[in-house]
């Protein structure tokens, strides 16, 4: 089979010839280059691949090795495109004209050029547009087969990511300063175990005023015997090495705001708050507490019959004839209607696109009237907005991604390998006559 392919590939190399006179000169349009598997790779793909990339090394004023060794290179490139374009085949990957044009667009941009421009220079280079065009949808297959292939060979535990955040943490923490401020309740250097209770309450007492939102440095200037006291408590911006080791396991990786303690010491028991921080990035991002009454559309219930039965609603809720927790437990459809259509508190950007619209243009305790998602028809109830502090969860997300970026780079490399080592391939010699 395989020569028989062979045989037909060679005989077909698009050799045109005149049939008539039968003397006639024959003309080479083109030559199979290399077969892989069911595929070829022609010479003038070849060609074209090396003019390219001499253009851009003679444009950046770049050396590049003798042209059988960049043969040899580019053979390998179009070998391996043409083998993912094969398996992208199969796999049913497709980069349509709209994605396409989409990335050429972004690839101007980034160039900081109309894509007309860009199309333009591309002119100017010695290459054919089109032909560039159909390169970039290769190569946007290539690497979609390639993820989809290869991501599924790697595993990252979750140990790697946590000895990966404290190799982050440590790097963070010489650039991180805590602003802090310190209320020290003493007892007797001889403290009896009646003192020591003594102190603890007026401790305890202290951390729940400052709980229930009292002046920090007031309490501080009233209660506190450490030296710093008349300043309200203020200890000043601290790395956390420059604090004491007590203080800095209980502070590192806190928000602004965060107070720890009593901590009891040789001297008595200390409270501390994280006045401000600087030198760390933190990430917040906008959380809501909504609840909703869904309702799907169905053969017997039609789309208009589904948004008005939930505008009955709404108007009952307005009128104050019921309310919302009470119809959601009636008529709502999904897991949520057991708790009153309670949705908890979430990032409204993992809720369906017309459901986090919807919720973007709400104010807390407002109604949004009926709106149809890929769910079914809603109305919501907005409870309240808060921001959160997402700095940990982007810190994981960031170490996952290193150490799979890390394993990717040598798993693509084997299972491209392994890929090749499958397929037929065979390679023609040059003919320089």
């Amino acid at each position: 089979m395989k020569n028989t392919i062979k045989t037909i590939l060679l005989v077909s190399s698009l050799i045109v010839s005149a049939i008539t006179p039968a003397h006639a000169n024959e003309e080479l349009l083109d030559r199979v280059a290399a077969i892989v598997n069911s595929g070829v790779v022609l010479e003038s793909e070849v060609n074209d691949l090396l003019a390219s990339i001499k253009q851009q090394a003679k444009s950046n004023n770049q050396e590049l090795p003798s042209d059988k060794a960049l043969r040899i290179q580019v053979m390998d490139k179009l070998i391996n495109d043409s083998l993912l374009s094969q398996i992208g085949q199969r796999m049913g990957i497709q980069i349509s004209d709209a994605q396409l044009d989409q990335t050429l667009n972004n690839m101007a941009k980034d160039d900081k050029m109309t894509l007309a421009q860009f199309r333009q220079k591309v002119i100017d280079e010695g290459s054919s547009y089109e032909k560039y065009r159909e390169s970039v949808r290769t190569e946007l297959i290539s690497g979609e087969v390639s993820r989809n292939s290869v991501q599924r060979r790697i595993f990252v535990s979750p140990q790697e990511i946590i000895n990966l955040l404290d190799i982050m943490k440590q790097q963070r923490t010489n650039n991180v300063e805590y602003h802090l401020g310190h209320i020290l309740i003493e007892f007797p250097a001889n403290a009896s175990q009646e003192d020591l209770a003594a102190a603890k309450t007026r401790a305890d007492k202290v951390v729940e005023l400052l709980n229930d939102g009292s002046d920090f440095a007031r309490i501080a200037i009233t209660s506190s015997g450490d030296a710093n006291a008349l300043k309200g408590g203020d200890l000043g911006w601290k790395n956390i090495n420059e604090m004491p080791t007590l203080f800095s396991e209980l502070i590192n990786e806190k928000p602004k705001g965060t107070i720890v303690g009593p901590i009891r010491t040789g001297l008595g028991f200390s409270i501390v708050k994280v006045l401000d921080i600087r030198g760390r990035k933190i990430v917040e991002v906008e959380e809501v507490k909504a609840r909703h009454i869904l309702i799907k559309p169905s053969i017997i219930l039609s789309d208009a019959k589904a948004q008005d039965l939930l505008q009955g609603f709404l108007n009952k809720i307005n009128a104050g004839e019921a309310t919302f927790e009470d119809l959601a437990k009636e008529h709502s459809e999904g897991p949520t209607s057991v708790r009153g259509g309670d949705l908890g508190w979430a990032d409204p950007t993992s809720y369906d696109p017309a459901f986090k619209d919807a919720l973007a243009s709400m104010k807390k305790g407002e109604l949004h009237k009926p709106f149809r998602s890929s769910f079914g028809w809603h109305i919501i109830q907005l409870n309240d907005r808060r921001m959160v502090d997402a700095t940990s969860q982007m810190n994981t997300n960031r170490a996952h991604q290193i150490l799979f970026n890390r394993k990717y780079g040598m798993e693509s490399t084997r299972w491209l390998k392994e890929t090749r080592d499958e397929a037929y391939i065979e390679i023609f010699e040059q003919d320089d006559k």
